[in-house]
């Protein structure tokens, strides 16, 4: 893809868009939005394929996509907040895990992922925007549509059930 191969690009796409679709989706419940967010996402990675430094750093493809995807979110909902829409309505948790919840909690596994299976979803997911994710206070707040004082109690909530569990 860094010397400008569409086929290269299309397998990336091909291999990876369904599951940021699905990422995305569980965090904004405007499609219109998410299809915006991943057409730049998208975009970023064809106009930046040649700085990812890659494996050599520690990173991996499918991390440096989702924290594109993830910033062009925040910078989506900042948009929305900046022209006063109200944002829609957040989408149902699910009754049963999503697919991505339990990917995290058997990829952690043990002893941490026992005690992550017992947070309640609300500081679950303040956990995983923060720590997972790598988003600061202020992008968890807007991701989540809460005020950033709701997001550093429930991280600090989290961080304190996760050291209990853990002890």
């Amino acid at each position: 893809m860094a010397r400008g191969d569409r086929a290269a690009f299309e397998e990336l796409y091909r291999r990876t868009s369904p599951w940021l679709a699905v990422r995305l989706r569980r965090r904004c419940a405007d499609e219109h939005m998410v299809a915006e967010v991943m057409q730049e996402t998208y975009l970023a990675v064809w106009r930046a394929a040649g700085s990812f430094a890659g494996s050599g750093v520690g990173g991996s493809a499918v991390g440096w996509l989702w924290t594109i995807a993830a910033r062009r979110l925040v910078d989506a909902f900042r948009r929305r907040a900046h022209h006063a829409e109200p944002p829609p309505a957040a989408a149902p948790h699910p009754v049963a895990p999503a697919a991505e919840e339990e990917a995290l909690l058997a990829t952690v596994g043990g002893d941490v992922g026992d005690a992550l299976g017992r947070l309640a979803p609300e500081l679950r997911d303040v956990l995983r925007a923060m720590v997972l994710d790598g988003l600061s206070v202020r992008e968890t707040a807007v991701v989540l549509g809460l005020p950033e004082g709701t997001v550093k109690t429930r991280a600090r909530r989290a961080r304190i059930a996760m050291r209990e569990a853990l002890a």
